[in-house]
């Protein structure tokens, strides 16, 4: 193994929190009152409001793992992940992404690449052999840059 780091997005990591206690409330609240809507409504209700709180919990943390044939990477607990062939990779080098880039996963039209980030600005932007661009962010872009470009030559 290459390189492995999780980088924790820990603005994500207190909206999660404070969307769960949101719900948690709301939840207790809709209790303590006589039911004025049906069981199955409820229970919508609630399977909508843990969805949403799972899928805020899958962007907390990114994982980026560069072994001997894939550089790979995993928000949260794997509910999204993505591998790159190395050889399909032709540079690598360190970035600042502009603030209104946004955090998650995104895309941009110009210039056009596709953004995996969970906090920060830093990342590392790699270009395949298709012309395809991917930025990737992290807290340890030397690092990761390096790896990545130990890897493929």
């Amino acid at each position: 193994m290459n390189y492995r780091h999780t980088q924790i997005g820990y603005l994500m990591l207190a909206v999660t929190l404070a969307v769960l206690v949101l719900f948690a409330h709301a939840y207790i609240l809709a209790h303590a009152e006589p039911p004025s809507v049906d069981s199955g409504t409820n229970f919508a209700v609630t399977a909508v409001m843990t969805l949403i709180v799972f899928i805020l919990a899958s962007f907390c943390s990114l994982q980026v793992i560069v072994d001997e044939k894939y550089l790979q990477i995993k928000f949260g607990y794997g509910i999204y992940q993505k591998k790159f062939l190395l050889s399909d990779i032709v540079s690598a080098k360190t970035v600042k992404n502009k603030w209104y880039y946004g955090w998650g996963i995104r895309g941009w039209l110009w210039p056009k690449m596709r953004i995996y980030n969970v906090s920060g600005f830093d990342a590392v932007e790699i270009k395949l052999k298709n012309g395809k661009m991917y930025r990737i962010g992290t807290d340890e872009a030397k690092k990761l840059e390096e790896a990545i470009l130990r890897s493929i030559k």
